[in-house]
């Protein structure tokens, strides 16, 4: 690659610091989200296990022994491993045998069954979770709130810009896929189902070669397309593909299909959050369902702008989404996480971003500025609540993430207002 037209990636960071402390480093996340073109950009020599070069030589030089995939410049790129599982423990036992930092970078696109890898790789192979584009790295987003400096109460009022809902829309729909960058909307709207068809038709079943029902895959994952950005149960999504495709499909089936989504890194789910914040309430300990991006819900919806445009409901659970990757590839660059909050008593927060310290902070996401007051009000109420139980643990930030504002600032009651579009990490 050409690395002066590397375009830089929030992920960056994290692979150099990574080098610098273990003999490997594992990027994995979902295909064509950019983890080759980053890999490559860190490191001199490189060999693709997938290449079809030759009969796929590599390949097959990788399966007659892996350590001859191994020789190279350092650190050295092996892309897309999990094509041959042993290379795994190969790598593992050279960083052990020379004990240098940053000698493999390894790239997988789908996490394979334990057969075939001996060993964990823990203290010697770190993994690093990359996923698609956020706004600020596909140069959506201006940049002007830094999220770490808002999560320690850092904000100084800015104007940021006009939103267009069309543009906001468009967004959506195109996803943080580096290919469709540059595209008229109409052509990238085409990777987001094309990515799909190419995970199902293929690595479903190179996963582990057992061959699966893709048509009730499909349907699974239109029902998981319907209820993005909910909690919904499993026994909801076999109910909703009953009533809206009228087939049946059985809960072991939805359950193992879903760990497939998982293991192909399609979803990408946001984790309830706990953490001991209240002593007096039930915390509620599902998932909010999410894809790896926004855009393949959307492609899963034949969602098109002027349809969008029509369904302010399923666009404001799309528009969460999309605030969510946001906000997960950003706080994961300063080793915090993103959750959820939802209790028995009705009260949610959209995302909770738990800081190394312990410290957290809630955000609530509306699409549109007329809904700002209304957020303001449930995370304050939210806040005294939990404030007034003699053992809770009260957010350090409150904050509104909005689509249609042109300004991010501090509201006199103190809940902060950000558009999306003016984040950074």
């Amino acid at each position: 690659m050409d690395k002066h037209n590397y375009k830089p990636r929030v992920i960056d960071a994290k692979v150099k610091e990574y080098l610098s402390a273990f003999g490997a480093v594992c990027i994995e996340g979902p295909k064509w989200c950019g983890k080759t073109w980053t890999s490559s950009y860190h490191s001199k020599s490189e060999i693709y296990i997938g290449d079809p070069a030759n009969n796929f030589q590599n390949r097959q030089l990788a399966e007659l022994s892996p350590s001859l995939v191994l020789d190279g410049e350092t650190p050295r790129l092996i892309d897309e491993w999990q094509e041959v599982p042993p290379i795994w423990d190969a790598v593992r036992y050279k960083v052990d045998q020379v004990a240098e930092k940053g000698q493999f970078i390894l790239t997988g696109s789908a996490t394979p069954n334990h057969k075939g890898i001996l060993h964990s790789g823990a203290g010697r192979i770190a993994k690093l979770r990359m996923r698609p584009m956020s706004l600020y790295e596909s140069g959506d987003s201006c940049g002007k709130v830094s999220l770490k400096k808002l999560c320690h109460g850092e904000l100084a009022p800015v104007f940021t810009g006009e939103v267009d809902l069309k543009k906001m829309i468009e967004l959506i729909i195109r996803g943080g896929w580096p290919g469709s960058l540059g595209l008229p909307i109409e052509q990238a709207a085409l990777l987001p189902m094309e990515y799909l068809n190419a995970v199902i038709d293929d690595d479903v079943y190179r996963i582990d070669g057992v061959k699966r029902d893709t048509s009730k895959m499909r349907l699974l994952l239109r029902s998981l397309a319907r209820n993005e950005s909910t909690t919904v149960t499993n026994k909801t999504l076999m109910n909703n593909i009953k009533a809206v495709d009228d087939e049946d499909i059985d809960s072991n089936t939805v359950s193992a299909y879903l760990n497939i989504f998982k293991r192909l890194f399609i979803t990408d789910n946001q984790p309830p959050f706990s953490s001991g914040i209240r002593s007096s309430v039930r915390i509620k300990q599902a998932e909010k369902r999410h894809f790896s991006d926004p855009s393949l819900a959307c492609a899963l919806l034949k969602a098109t702008p002027a349809g969008l445009m029509g369904d302010l409901e399923t666009l404001g659970f799309l528009f969460e989404a999309l605030c969510e990757r946001d906000l997960r590839i950003y706080a994961e660059s300063f080793d915090a996480n993103l959750y959820h909050y939802q209790d028995y008593h009705n009260h949610e927060i959209d995302a909770v971003i738990e800081l190394p310290d312990g410290q957290w902070c809630a955000f609530e996401i509306k699409l549109g500025a007329n809904q700002i007051d209304v957020a303001a009000a449930n995370l304050l109420e939210i806040k005294k609540q939990i404030s007034d139980d003699p053992k809770g643990k009260p957010p350090a930030v409150l904050c509104v993430l909005c689509g249609m504002a042109n300004a991010a600032y501090q509201r006199p009651d103190g809940v902060f207002v950000v558009p999306v579009t003016a984040l950074k990490p």
